[in-house]
């Protein structure tokens, strides 16, 4: 699988819960996507793409451990006063990096939990606390600047304070610090950062947010651009039964196992194409 990429972008908790459930069902129907040569992962799906190179667990067992009872989770809120200033602040800026400062400046003055309790619980979702040997990339923002950045295995960053800094949510959840500046959510760049991709001749998109929004370019733009580059690219976002599963709370640890079903469930209207994409030599 030298020439593979999967993608798995940001979507809080549920999205989490959905990526696994997407990835279990199509392992059930003989598509093993976790063989992928690189992994991005961004917010969300930084914590999934870690578990599933760290090769500790089997997507089987990765799924049951979505539907338990959640322990050591902080209940997070995203409401409609947060997302208006989230909406804001995309229409306001002219580009991601604009986009993160905005968010950034609002995210370095929001009563949130303590870092090191955030960082605590990130620890605890995490299979492993040291970077798996496969190319792996995880993205994170600067809450001062809005400068992306990947993180990966050869820049000397604590794997588990590279995810807290991907799944770092403005306004709920406190920036990470790492070499001495504050970080944000790697979703505030894209909702999947598909552009790390580029360069793989066939690439898998899970993407629990298919939305974009104000400079940031959403997983359909992005999949156009791979492909425009010769790329073969299958994206997947969620469909009417996942939305209904994941609620209108992202961050609510009891919406997890629902939408582990619902990806599970869902998986099955995927599995030919991407079965043709990724089994065709």
């Amino acid at each position: 699988m030298m020439d593979t990429a999967l993608v798995l972008g940001s979507g809080g908790l549920t999205g989490v819960g959905w990526e696994i459930g997407i990835l279990r069902g199509l392992a059930e129907a003989g598509v093993d996507l976790t063989d992928a040569r690189l992994v991005v992962g961004s917010s969300a799906g930084a914590v999934v793409a870690v578990n599933i190179s760290a090769r500790r667990a089997t997507l089987a067992a990765l799924y049951e451990r979505q539907l338990a009872q959640p322990a050591g989770e902080i209940p997070g809120h995203l409401g409609p006063g947060k997302l208006f200033r989230y909406a804001r602040a995309a229409l306001s800026s002219a580009t991601p990096e604009e986009y993160g400062v905005r968010m950034g400046r609002m995210a370095l003055v929001a009563d949130t939990p303590g870092e090191a309790d955030r960082r605590a619980v990130i620890a605890g979702r995490l299979l492993t606390h040291e970077w798996p040997e496969r190319a792996l990339k995880l993205t994170a923002v600067a809450a001062d600047t809005g400068e992306f950045r990947v993180f990966d295995r050869d820049g000397g960053v604590s794997l588990v304070d590279a995810v807290a800094a991907s799944c770092a949510v403005p306004l709920v959840w406190p920036p990470v610090t790492i070499e001495g500046r504050k970080w944000i959510d790697g979703g505030l760049h894209s909702p999947c950062n598909a552009h790390l991709a580029a360069g793989r001749e066939r690439v898998v998109i899970i993407a629990p947010n298919p939305a974009g929004g104000g400079p940031l370019a959403s997983p359909a733009t992005q999949a156009a651009a791979l492909a425009a580059e010769g790329a073969r690219v299958v994206l997947i976002t969620p469909d009417a039964a996942a939305k209904r599963a994941f609620g209108r709370n992202s961050l609510d640890p009891a919406r997890r196992a629902p939408a582990a079903r619902a990806g599970r469930a869902q998986a099955v209207a995927h599995v030919r194409a991407v079965k043709a994409l990724w089994t065709d030599a």
